[in-house]
């Protein structure tokens, strides 16, 4: 059975990430059922300098991985350029890990930017509420958690329960037109579960 083992840097990712997958194998790619294995969560910075961490933690994804399966590194761009810091990290993983398949997905800036670019699919989900015109370039916003706290009722938005909450019921397709990053984990998700040599 294919399989993709995420890893991940946010508590709320843990949970998350693998209800958004499973909602993209059912959207994207019906036909190929793919076992989405529980994130292994990493500290980003500790993850990205230091080697040792680096090759650890995609050593630990590879022995959870099916032969046919992929490893899928999602983290936050923050203020990096999602492209060069992509290709970085690609690179370095596959010489970790060559005998496995990788996608790297860097969400810009925030895996909540999905969220700001079909927030009006949120609407009146956990007390969200949405009435501003459509963000014309939602990854471009700094403070997506805070962009989010603002508009729910109790002015906090808690990651560890909001997050799956929200990836439940997003619009994919607005996200998918609204967003670069969510476009590249849908592209990176068609090639690697379509893709029979993964």
């Amino acid at each position: 059975m294919r399989s993709v083992v995420p890893i991940v840097e946010g508590d709320g990712e843990v949970p998350a990430l693998p209800i958004l997958l499973r909602r993209l194998n059912d959207w994207l790619t019906p036909a190929t059922y793919i076992n989405v294995k529980r994130p292994i969560r990493v500290k980003r910075d500790r993850f990205l300098n230091k080697d040792e961490e680096f090759r650890r933690m995609l050593e630990l994804a590879s022995l959870q991985c099916s032969d046919d399966g992929w490893i899928l590194i999602l983290l936050d761009a923050d203020d990096d350029c999602p492209m060069n810091l992509g290709a970085q990290i690609q690179e370095r993983a596959q010489g970790v890990v060559p005998h496995r398949s990788v996608s790297v997905v860097l969400a810009n800036r925030e895996y909540e930017a999905w969220f700001i670019a079909a927030a009006h699919s949120l609407q009146g989900q956990r007390g969200f509420s949405c009435n501003d015109e459509l963000v014309a370039e939602p990854e471009r916003i700094r403070g997506a958690k805070e962009w989010l706290s603002h508009r729910i009722p109790n002015g906090k938005y808690r990651e560890i329960v909001d997050q799956p909450a929200f990836s439940a019921i997003l619009d994919l397709q607005m996200a998918l037109d609204r967003s670069r990053s969510f476009q590249k984990l849908c592209s990176d998700w068609r090639r690697h579960s379509n893709c029979s040599e993964n």
